[in-house]
């Protein structure tokens, strides 16, 4: 292609867009990262910036580099080192992003939420694996700067790209969506992550209908239906409401739990789903109604539903130590996935001990204390005990002392003390499920609880 080092490209994006369709460019964004043939972005952030790597990510493989041409050239790069020169690496890197998008054109579902994106994701991409090549969002690369990375990762003969999309603030969504251009935007439900920043469950439906401000003209909006805070905005004949209330548009009903998952009903057609919960099953069923708008079967649904992976720690079943059932369901929470994890809890039958193993929730806001102790609403039989872990659920436990129950309380500020407990509650009649925000890392209590249980992991 001619590239020179240090040439001012006005229309960079374009170039690497096109680069990247014909010789399929790794890009990368971490120095450290050993990626070899890579084009490097350096991104300037609060308290880095990727400039300053630049030699280290072509000793770790890069074959040339955007950069920003107010940041001085170092002196030690190499003559033959090709440098894109742009007034900003990121919005070169989105710009990029977007333009590969109109080269390869595939389907694009954009996926938001308080909670399930993730899960949705996944079964959005089970479902469409019967019938196109696709390409979904992985880990958490799903802000301004990993949506974009996902879209540069992306084969050149996708068909249908799944894109996860993450929010803290107002306007973040409606950068990523922007850069996107969905044809389909999900939005699985509203609850209250992030209400330390977006102030109501108002506010943060507010930001993630932010998706809705780059879907295509002709696109199509899938919600929650159950949910009046999206419903307001799903009045025109390209919405979808999905969900349990007559009022929906595509309706789920006759819903079973059994031993290896769900079954439900969803538009007349019956499903099973190797998930647990009514949350998961809505979730599912936001699959489906996709799979009808892109003229998938639903036989060809079952058979994705049926040998369905699903990202880890979300109300992942294992087999704990002496035949327990272990729900590690400790990626993230909120009130909401909270109180829907309990619920699908007392659903399952055939235990004499039921533990809810609960942590503290993060970015609640003002209301955290409030919002904590609501969870005691639903903490009832079957639940046989609830162990607590941190100060803020400790709130739950509070709140639980108040009223009469039969549900034992046990409480620990950290969650080793909790082992011991724990590990005299083992056996094949008992389920434990453990649930926090991310920053607990509840998981670890999980593993530590395999290990002294005699499981190596």
């Amino acid at each position: 292609m001619g590239i020179r080092a240090g040439v001012f490209y006005p229309i960079a994006e374009e170039v690497i867009g096109n680069y990247n369709l014909e010789a399929e460019w790794t890009v990368n964004t971490d120095s450290r990262k050993p990626v070899p043939d890579s084009l490097f972005f350096p991104i300037v952030g609060e308290r880095f910036d990727g400039h300053d790597h630049l030699l280290e990510a072509i000793h770790n493989g890069a074959k040339a580099a955007f950069w920003q041409k107010d940041v001085p050239v170092p002196q030690a790069l190499p003559d033959d080192f090709p440098l894109f020169m742009v007034e900003d690496t990121l919005k070169a890197l989105q710009e990029s992003a977007k333009h590969y998008l109109k080269l390869t054109h595939p389907i694009v579902i954009g996926v938001t939420g308080s909670n399930g994106k993730t899960t949705t994701k996944d079964l959005v991409e089970a479902v469409l694996t019967q019938k196109f090549r696709t390409h979904k969002t992985q880990g958490n690369f799903n802000n301004h700067i990993g949506l974009p990375l996902t879209i540069l990762s992306m084969p050149k003969d996708t068909e249908a790209l799944i894109l996860e999309m993450g929010m803290n603030h107002f306007g973040e969504i409606d950068v990523l969506t922007r850069i996107a251009n969905p044809d389909f935007a999900i939005i699985t439900n509203i609850g209250e992550s992030h209400i330390e920043y977006l102030g109501s469950r108002e506010g943060i439906a507010k930001a993630k209908l932010e998706i809705l401000n780059g879907l295509k003209p002709d696109g199509v909006f899938i919600c929650d239906g159950d949910e009046p805070l999206l419903t307001q905005a799903a009045t025109n004949q390209r919405s979808i409401r999905v969900g349990y209330s007559e009022t929906c548009t595509a309706h789920i009903s006759s819903v079973q739990l059994n031993s290896k998952g769900s079954e439900f009903v969803f538009d007349g057609h019956l499903y099973h789903v190797p998930l647990y919960g009514k949350h998961n099953i809505k979730n599912a069923a936001y699959a489906l109604a996709l799979a009808e708008q892109l003229q998938i079967s639903p036989a060809q649904c079952q058979t994705a539903l049926a040998h369905l992976t699903i990202t880890a720690m979300r109300f992942e079943v294992t087999a704990g130590p002496k035949g327990t059932m272990i729900i590690n369901d400790a990626y993230n929470a909120s009130p909401t996935s909270m109180i829907a994890s309990l619920e699908t809890l007392k659903e399952l039958s055939g235990f004499e001990k039921v533990v809810a193993v609960l942590g503290d929730m993060y970015e609640l806001g003002p209301d955290e204390e409030a919002l904590h102790r609501k969870v005691a609403d639903c903490l009832a039989a079957p639940i046989t005990d609830v162990v607590t872990i941190g100060p803020k659920a400790r709130w739950i436990a509070d709140e639980l002392k108040k009223r009469p129950s039969s549900v034992q309380i046990h409480e620990y500020q950290m969650k080793e003390d909790a082992i011991p407990l724990l590990l005299s509650f083992l056996g094949e009649k008992t389920v434990m499920l453990f649930k926090a925000s991310r920053g607990m890392k509840l998981e670890t209590l999980i593993q530590d609880l395999q290990r002294e249980g005699g499981i190596s992991k």
